[in-house]
């Protein structure tokens, strides 16, 4: 029998981390990694584990790398505090480590909250590999979508585990804000430049994508809301790129000579 680690990272996560700890309290090891909760986030995690770490925040990648490397097994089942692993994907999991993985990693499909509903189950899943022989993978360096990559075989379960991150639309804005921020760094650092006619073409074909091919139409108006959303998240992925570089190239020229000049505040309050 393989022996398994369950792996999560928190912060302030208080309001979805029982669950997720409830549906994989059968695992050999829990451990979390938390970056300094100041919520009820620990005290919630001490009631199914003692293999509490603390650490501050490095980026998305970093933290989840070193929750990795603190696990006893080698096997692991690497969770976000808002995700939960369904009954069915609990006992293909368990029968996987009781008579011994085939493969070096295992990709798992995600069935996503849309605000007030779930998505259909006929909807197009995306596919996450999130189980896998630590020995053989590592996470990569995206500094916003950062998720494990294997050298190896991988193979897929069937059943999903769940995913309640975004609640409603405000909380959805809100990631969509930050994450399309956090991907300019990255956009940058491998030379990527603006075109802002990618403004322009590449939203409506994201929509297209998520409500027709990926059949978020089959969860009626949330699926369509989501759908708009993941547009927008394009567009302003290609839009603040592209802010970014006339920033650099005009700076406040063409601003008027009473604009305040925020660069330099910012400089003197350093």
């Amino acid at each position: 029998m393989t022996k398994l680690s369950v792996v999560i990272t928190t912060f302030n996560n208080s309001d979805t981390l029982r669950s997720c700890l409830e549906a994989v309290r059968w695992a050999d090891e829990i451990l979390v990694l938390d970056s300094h909760s100041t919520d009820a986030t620990r005290e919630i995690a001490a009631e199914f584990t003692d293999r509490i770490s603390q650490h501050h925040f490095l980026g998305y990648s970093q933290q989840k790398q070193m929750a990795i490397d603190l696990a006893a097994h080698d096997w692991v089942l690497l969770l976000d505090a808002d995700e939960v692993v369904s009954s069915a994907l609990q006992d293909e999991i368990r029968q996987l480590m009781q008579r011994g993985p085939t493969a070096d990693g295992y990709t798992l499909p995600r069935s996503e909250q849309l605000f007030w509903r779930m998505n259909h189950p006929s909807c197009r899943m995306n596919h996450f590999l999130r189980l896998f022989d630590r020995r053989k993978g590592c996470m990569n360096d995206v500094p916003v979508h950062a998720a494990p990559v294997v050298e190896g075989l991988v193979e897929q379960l069937h059943n999903v585990f769940y995913h309640f991150g975004e609640k409603d639309i405000d909380t959805k804005v809100h990631k969509i804000n930050w994450y399309s921020t956090g991907l300019v760094e990255d956009k940058l650092r491998r030379g990527k430049r603006a075109n802002p006619w990618s403004c322009v073409f590449y939203p409506p074909l994201v929509f297209v994508k998520t409500f027709l091919l990926k059949k978020n139409y089959r969860s009626g108006w949330a699926g369509f809301i989501g759908s708009v959303c993941m547009a927008f998240y394009a567009f302003l992925k290609y839009a603040k790129l592209f802010e970014h570089e006339q920033q650099q190239q005009y700076g406040t020229s063409l601003l008027p000579a009473e604009a305040p000049n925020r660069s330099a505040a910012l400089r003197k309050a350093a």
